[in-house]
């Protein structure tokens, strides 16, 4: 679900991902199956809530 949702972001798009532990394993899936396409932020960072800001890059 959560890479279809970056599948269908337009260039300079976000979303925002909110989890109870850290999502970095997905951050290196990113990274893998969307090289040089994706920006990740971290807004929060625990321990009880983490907010990740994906953004597709413009191209």
């Amino acid at each position: 679900m959560i890479f279809t949702a970056f599948e269908n972001l337009g260039s300079g798009e976000a979303f925002i991902i909110i989890n109870d532990h850290d999502p970095r394993p997905l951050q290196y899936q990113f990274a893998a199956e969307y090289p040089d396409q994706v920006d990740w932020a971290y807004e929060a960072q625990g321990p009880e809530v983490w907010q990740v800001r994906v953004t597709r890059r413009a191209a």
